[in-house]
């Protein structure tokens, strides 16, 4: 069972950046695409980015240009870089595997 652990969240203002963490507690190297979901209060949890082992990325339009994903397989551990943050970026961010896996999530608020 693969354990996953983001951090990296934190309260912005407006324009700011924050990374993101998620650092699983075994190999992801054979894991096909990893993910990143944002939840925010009486919403439904929403894609942000994934990126496959090859390296193929996707984004929600609302991060185009904005949030960049990326994997380093010998450290475990997937990113997201997120620039120019917007109040609505105001969610929890959680790590996501295809195998079914989920991490607890690390909160991140932007202040206007």
């Amino acid at each position: 069972q693969v354990q996953l652990a983001e951090s990296g969240g934190g309260l912005v203002q407006a324009g700011g950046s924050l990374r993101l963490s998620c650092a699983a507690s075994e190999s992801i190297f054979s894991i096909n695409a990893m993910a990143w979901y944002r939840q925010a209060p009486g919403k439904r949890r929403e894609l942000v980015a994934s990126i496959t082992k090859g390296g193929s990325t996707n984004y929600a339009d609302s991060v185009k240009g904005r949030f960049t994903i990326s994997r380093d397989n010998a450290k475990n551990t997937v990113y997201l870089q997120m620039n120019s943050l917007k109040p609505e970026d105001t969610a929890a961010y959680l790590c996501h595997t295809d195998s079914g896996y989920w991490g607890q999530g690390t909160q991140v608020t932007v202040s206007s």
